[in-house]
């Protein structure tokens, strides 16, 4: 097992991930009232749909109204509120004739309270000192599956293995990753790559479990741009930590860069809380950057609420998504743009220097003959007249957002207005 080794599917490297929170997306919260939705997705460029999970949450221990997504009891049906098995078949096929994928959130580390298992194989869970099962990281409505017995390892494979086969999904978002043994990962993409070649992305940031996984989360990255918007770092914190990136690793490893999430809107704020102004700069640098963006439902919107995390709490859709040509203009040019391709180690991701104007993030990518230079004003303060090296940039590029031809070699500099961003592409 040791010896496999896993490489992405090509698409991957070009692609963008948009989380899917069911529950909140529509009224009624089924998989029938958001398949209305897909068309006007893929219009905005997005590839990817993850779905929060789908299984039925546990009644046992379960927090508010309608409990945590994340407390299965039962690893092959769904949550009657979502609908049916075949329901979620429809959604997925018509998903697939969209030329969307579906990728679904897989929870190996738990289970809910009262998951059938607890009553058919009690044996398959964690027991204390006391004889009860438990959870091993402060969730008191979920309880630790035993990765050391090898049945349980089996049964979760093959569930695994049920929604591959049933309902021709592309692919699972592993859920807090790190917890589960890496073995048991390879082990279960070895067994469902006989079924059909899936796409892996992992919660976690251990640079190791790049050997199971095609892709995985910057939490680091999230959370030092936070600490920017609060004056807690500065830009040479922000390139710091990417070089650190750089060197822990592979070049291969896709990396997904996000500005929300499910967890963060609910529990930490909105990316506006979070970042102000500065919000759709860091949205800029996750889909031009070295690896590929996430996008949060209601982010085109865009939703500026805290979403209920145990209850029923609608995004408030009001017909203006005012950021779906901003996300368009992103999302395709990266799909079309094999400068912006992630883990590739013949597009290359540099930061270029701009002086001493504090606040500036700028960087360029290429491959080839084709470039893409991204500038970002990260402060109020406007900035003019600024240049660049005539080896980092020169000759004709089009701005991404407005068609616009800007010459670097007639006209070496540019000005920004405060937490502008650019992107030109060459």
């Amino acid at each position: 097992m040791s010896n496999v080794v896993f490489e992405a599917l090509d698409w991957v490297r070009s692609t963008n991930v948009y989380e899917v929170n069911l529950r909140q997306y529509t009224k009624e919260g089924t998989f029938e009232a958001f398949s209305r939705e897909m068309p006007r997705l893929k219009e905005m460029g997005v590839e990817v749909l993850w779905f929060m999970p789908i299984t039925p949450i546990a009644t046992e221990q379960r927090k508010g109204s309608l409990g945590s997504y994340y407390a299965c009891c039962d690893f092959t049906s769904t949550n009657p509120e979502y609908g049916s098995l075949d329901d979620f078949r429809k959604m997925v096929a018509k998903a697939h004739e969209l030329g969307l994928k579906v990728i679904i959130d897989w929870v190996a580390n738990h289970t809910g309270w009262g998951h059938s298992w607890t009553k058919t194989n009690p044996d398959f869970f964690k027991i204390n000192e006391h004889g009860h099962f438990f959870d091993s990281n402060g969730w008191d409505d979920v309880i630790d599956l035993d990765f050391n017995n090898r049945d349980m390892r089996l049964a979760l494979i093959e569930a695994m293995r049920f929604w591959v086969r049933e309902t021709g999904i592309d692919g699972f978002r592993c859920d807090m990753a790190m917890l589960v043994p890496l073995d048991f990962w390879k082990e279960a993409r070895t067994e469902l790559d006989r079924e059909r070649k899936l796409f892996w992305l992992a919660e976690c940031e251990e640079a190791n479990y790049h050997e199971a996984f095609d892709a995985t989360y910057t939490w680091e990255w999230m959370h030092k741009t936070a600490d920017f918007c609060k004056g807690n770092t500065d830009v040479n914190g922000l390139d710091h930590l990417l070089h650190k990136y750089e060197q822990h690793f592979i070049p291969a490893a896709v990396r997904m860069y996000f500005t929300t999430n499910h967890d963060e809107n609910s529990w930490n704020g909105t990316e506006y809380e979070k970042y102000g102004e500065a919000a759709l700069a860091f949205a800029v640098f996750s889909a031009t950057w070295n690896g590929i963006p996430m996008i949060y439902s209601g982010q085109e919107l865009p939703n500026k609420k805290r979403l209920k995390f145990f209850d029923k709490d609608t995004i408030e859709w009001n017909g203006s998504y005012q950021l779906h040509e901003f996300y368009k203009v992103l999302l395709n040019l990266r799909k079309t743009n094999p400068a912006l391709r992630a883990g590739d180690k013949e597009a290359i991701a540099r930061r270029i220097y701009t002086g001493s104007k504090e606040g500036l993030f700028s960087f360029i990518r290429k491959k080839g003959n084709r470039e893409v230079l991204v500038i970002l004003n990260l402060s109020a303060s406007d900035a003019s007249d600024i240049s660049f090296n005539r080896e980092d940039v020169r000759g004709e590029f089009t701005n991404a957002f407005s068609g616009d031809l800007h010459d670097f070699t007639t006209q070496p500099t540019i000005n920004l207005k405060g937490w502008q961003y650019l992107v030109f592409v060459k």
